[in-house]
This record gives C-alpha cells, structure tokens and sequence, in this order.
C-alpha cells in the first residue's frame, strides 16, 4: 500500500505540467487551425497564427515525452536515497528500452515506412522508431528502475572494479536489464494488437452498441498506450464505415466525415457516431464534475493548494478534449472510479448517437461543439449536447462524491502526509542542545524490526511503521523530541526540529547496521 501510494504521489510532478502545458496545447493548435481560421477569419492575422503555432509548440512537450517523464518521476519518487541517481537511471533505462526493441524491430525486418507508423502501431522517441506504447512504457521502464535502485545503490563489486560500485552501479544494471525488457516487449505486444482488432471488427457488428464499445474500448485502453490501434482502426479503415464520396469509395468515420465536410453532403450520422460528440458528455461535463468532486471532498485548509491544478486540468479537457491532467489523478488511486469513467465514456457515445447528435471531428472540446456543432445548423442537433451533459455532470459528481469520502480515496489535497505540512513556528525554531540519543529513539519506535519506511521533511521524520501503537510517545520527548503526531495505525510523524535530518542519518545508519 505504500508503495502504491507512494506511487501516485510520484504521478503528481508529471501530471502537474502536463495540466498547464495543456492549456498552451490546445490554445496553440486549436486557434492555429485551418477550420477555426475560416470560421473565425480575424484569428489569421499573422503575428497572431505566429503566437498560436509558438503556444502550440512549446505546450505539446510535455504530452510528446508524458512516457519519459514517467520513467522519471517514479524511481525519483519512491527513492529513498540518491534520487538523483534514479531518476538519471529512468531517462538511460527508457531509452536503452526503446533502443533495444527498435533493434528487435531492424533485425527481423518489422520496421514500418515512416508515413505507416499509426497503422503499425509505432513511433519514434528521440528519434528512436520503436513499438508506441504510451504511458505505459514509462511506467514500466520506471518501476524496473525503482526496484533496481532500490537493490543496488549500496553495491560493492571488487576492488579492481569499485569505481563502479555503489550509486554509480545503477545505471549500469539498469542498461543491462532494460535492454533485455525492450527485447521481449515487441514479442509480447502483438498480443494485445490482435485482441483489439477482433474489437474493432466486433463494434461494426454491434449495432447500436457499437458506438459504446467504441467509446469504452478507447478509454479503457488509453492508459496503456494502446487505444491508438482502436481509434485509427475506426478512423481510417472499413472498421469505421464507407462511403462514396464524389465518385470515390472512401473508408474510415473519419475520413468519410471529412470528406462529406468538404464536399458540402449532409453528415453521415453512422460516421459522426464514432466521433467528437460521444466525447462531450464526458469531456465536457463529466470530468469537470469529477475535478468539483474531488475539490469539495479535499480537506478545507488543502483546497487552495489543488484548485490551481484542478482549474488548468479542467479547462484542458473542456477547451481541447486533453483529459490525462484529470484522469491520472484518479486512475491510479481507485479502479473502480476509472471502471465508472470507461463506461460512462461508452454511455456518451451511444446516447449521442441514438438520440441523432451530428458532430465531427476529433477532440469533444467546446471548440469542436462551437465549429462543427453550433456553427454547422440546426441539423447537427447542438444542443441536445448540453441537456446530456447536465445529467453527465450530475451523476459524475454524485458518484465521485460518495466514492472518494466512502473508500476515504487519497485524491489530491486529502491525503494525510502532504508535502506542504503546516510548521508551527516552535518546531521551525526549535534546537535541541546537545546530540541525540539515535538507539534510545530507534527502541522508542519499536525497533529496527517495526520500521517499514523512513524518511524526513523539513523538522519532522516521517515514518511508516508495522504497528505505530507500541510507539513510547513519552520515551521519544524525553530523548529530545518536540511532539509526536499518530497519523493512522501505521504512520506518525516525529517532531525534531531544525536537525531533523543529523537524526534521520543517524537512525539510516542504525537500521543498515
């Protein structure tokens, strides 16, 4: 459980740029846009599509290296020690990774053309073509590296080597062992691709359902990197519908939309069913609900410390259809809140479609409902997007609500251990004179034997121990300490002051030996 928590903890840094770098995202290209340009014709000014394409470029950093920050951030977070030194790992242990499986790709002839990446479910990473695995790429280049760090920081190799030894060892091992991932990944992934196309040829044969397998299908595979086989599936070939347009057979939803758009025929409704609208219940109003949700459930005195990370993840989602910045800080903390997510996405596509919603496109932001909704007639239906999305917003509040307080979920700002703890000023200020009595506090706690984890923040040890309640609260004042704050059964907080961390060494030294 700590290691769980203390992984979504390590999410938080990644997720926090990536709420703001989305505002700059999907400003920049959405405004850049050739369809924005002829609907809104002064945004063509040109020192204006310079500022937008600027925006656009810079914003889509943090979405283009989402994996490599993870592969970062997780062996940077969970580290207890040299986390310098794991998070240089992850960079070298994702890259070896990638390295490793474009080499497995070169030798036995599965490279694709550059222009048949999408459909070969591939990519380049640092210029490095490779299988795209999104996320979940980082993630387990991240948590290799973690446990390889946490093995052999310490490690001492022969005297003719020991310049090798220690923190320097764990990029070594980490290369070694992540070019060995990367070699059966590409064996493995196939697999997955299979199984998703038996779902795409499925969700043509489903009728009105096909719409919701479609939706849910995405969003339960998004995490893993995988959705793009689905979406491009349904977008670009049979899977998706055909049409003849102008004397052409065209293939794909949306490419059939696209090409009735420039063709000026009437929309087809079994193409936009795979489209932007089923998002926007969703994207629109769900998620926003779920941000209010998590906001009204954060502990008061925490709350203006999430609502700047909360606001930018809503406005991504809502302007631009970018939902990660909100997902990601449920995802990994509650599966089944994500399992509620998936099939209410499903849900929002198949209500769009049978109540006969006629809006394209690709994004399910409220630029996507203004252009290809209001701005197209009343032929598409626009408003009947609105009237769903408020029973959406409703429900998505409702659930989230009553989920998060009845599992006591740690979404953002409920969480007990926060980084920004409140410091009275007699703990900031507080100096014991004299050194301390390491040994006498480690038997107050219980022992080396009763410690899970132990850490330190600004005057305070952290500690999660097997059992806090045999803790010598007493015992610990009486050896210097200013206080001690029980948590939970597992976790307290030992208040020091300003040499906080001369104790934590001399405990780390106590617990090794």
């Amino acid at each position: 459980m700590e290691i769980f928590q203390g992984l979504g903890k390590t999410f938080m840094l990644p997720v926090a740029l990536l709420a703001f770098m989305g505002i700059f995202l999907g400003i920049g290209s959405s405004f850049s846009s050739q369809s924005t340009i002829d609907a809104l014709p002064f945004l063509g000014i040109p020192m204006l599509q310079v500022v937008f394409r600027f925006m656009s470029a810079i914003g889509g950093f943090a979405f283009s290296y989402l994996p490599v920050m993870f592969a970062m951030a997780i062996p940077l977070g969970l580290a207890r020690k040299e986390k310098g030194i794991a998070a240089f790992s992850g960079f070298v242990g994702y890259v070896v990774m990638n390295l490793s499986i474009n080499f497995y790709l070169t030798e036995t002839g599965k490279l694709a053309e550059v222009d048949q990446l999408r459909e070969a479910g591939q990519e380049l990473v640092f210029g490095i073509q490779t299988i795209s695995m999104g996320v979940l790429g980082g993630i387990i280049a991240g948590l290799v590296v973690y446990q390889l760090h946490s093995k052999f920081y310490n490690f001492q190799l022969p005297d003719s080597f020991a310049f090798f030894s220690g923190a320097r060892f764990v990029p070594i091992i980490t290369s070694l062992v992540l070019s060995l991932v990367g070699l059966a990944i590409p064996i493995i992934w196939p697999i997955f691709a299979i199984i998703i196309t038996g779902v795409g040829n499925a969700i043509q044969k489903a009728g009105v359902f096909g719409p919701f397998l479609f939706g849910s299908g995405e969003r339960l595979l998004l995490p893993f990197g995988l959705h793009h086989i689905l979406v491009s599936m349904i977008r670009f070939t049979e899977a998706g519908g055909h049409q003849l347009i102008d004397g052409k057979e065209v293939f794909g939803a949306l490419n059939i939309f696209y090409g009735e758009l420039q063709n000026g025929l009437p929309i087809s409704a079994s193409a936009t069913a795979f489209l932007s609208q089923g998002k926007m219940p969703t994207f629109m109003f769900g998620l926003p609900a779920a941000a209010l949700a998590m906001y009204r459930t954060a502990k008061p005195e925490n709350r203006h410390k999430i609502k700047g990370l909360l606001i930018s993840g809503v406005i991504a989602t809502f302007v631009t259809g970018i939902t990660e910045p909100i997902e990601f800080l449920f995802l990994f903390v509650s599966p089944l809140l994500w399992v509620f997510h998936v099939i209410m996405t499903g849900l929002g596509f198949m209500v769009m479609s049978l109540v006969g919603v006629v809006i394209g496109n690709t994004d399910g932001g409220i630029l996507d409902f203004l252009i290809f909704g209001v701005m197209q007639g009343s032929y598409t239906k626009w408003w009947l997007v609105p009237i769903v999305g408020i029973f959406w917003f409703i429900v998505y509040y409702f659930v989230f609500k009553t989920v998060i307080l009845r599992k006591n979920l740690k979404t953002p700002g409920r969480d007990e251990l926060v980084d920004e703890t409140e410091y009275s000023d007699q703990e900031v200020a507080y100096v014991k004179k004299g050194g301390y009595d390491a040994k006498g506090m480690l038997e107050a706690l219980g022992g080396q034997v009763n410690i899970e984890s132990l850490d330190n923040c600004i005057t305070r040890l952290r500690l999660v121990l097997k059992d806090a309640t045999i803790v010598d609260d007493e015992r610990l004042k009486n050896l210097g300490a200013l206080g001690v704050v029980h948590l939970n059964d597992t976790n307290i907080q030992v208040i020091i002051g300003t040499k906080v961390t001369t104790v934590r060494n001399q405990l780390d030294l106590l617990i090794e030996e």
